[in-house]
């Protein structure tokens, strides 16, 4: 399998101990990854591919999903909303805990990095993807020489498609860009 990851954006937050069961479990991954290495470094996560092929060089960096790692109060019922005065009455604590979740936010060189293994390990992070309950995950693939859109809200997996445009670039200084070449003002 020869794929590429063109875009990709993410907001995809999950508890870390979700993930890291998800993880632990034997997740089905593609052919080209033998495992994966997750690694803590301070409130950073690192989950490797180690590659099944062992013509890769040891030295040959494979891709890599970066999350950081945040804690999050979680209430176990709805917190009350600030309202008027309330004189006389003692605030009841609401059950809480401290939940550390994963957090894979940003762009594609934010969230995967390094290309060897680029979109099998794209394929696990839409696994993760499925996983999460909370953000969302675009991205914009080819493989075998067709573009696929992915989009995934919420841990459901929504329509997507590409649309070709034209850039703007193209265009020169007409859609109100500065025309470098021909300006007046630039001796």
């Amino acid at each position: 399998m020869s794929g590429r990851v063109y875009r990709l954006h993410s907001t995809l937050e999950l508890p870390l101990e979700d993930l890291e069961a998800f993880l632990e479990n034997d997740p089905d991954l593609p052919p080209e990854i033998d495992d994966i290495d997750l690694t803590r470094r301070n409130n950073t996560l690192i989950i490797k591919a180690i590659a099944a092929d062992d013509s890769l060089s040891k030295y040959t960096p494979t891709a890599q999903l970066k999350a950081s790692v945040t804690e999050t109060r979680v209430y176990e019922e709805e917190p009350p909303r600030a309202g008027g005065p309330q004189w006389g009455e003692e605030e009841e604590e609401i059950p809480s805990e401290l939940v550390e979740f994963a957090c894979f936010k940003g762009d594609r060189e934010t969230v995967l990095q390094n290309t060897a293994l680029q979109y099998p390990m794209f394929l696990v992070l839409q696994e993760i993807a499925r996983q999460s309950e909370k953000g969302t995950l675009t991205a914009i693939t080819e493989l075998d020489g067709e573009l696929t859109a992915t989009r995934i809200v919420e841990g459901e997996p929504r329509p997507a498609s590409v649309e070709v445009v034209e850039s703007p670039s193209k265009n020169g200084g007409e859609n109100g860009g500065v025309d470098w070449r021909n300006n007046k003002f630039i001796s």
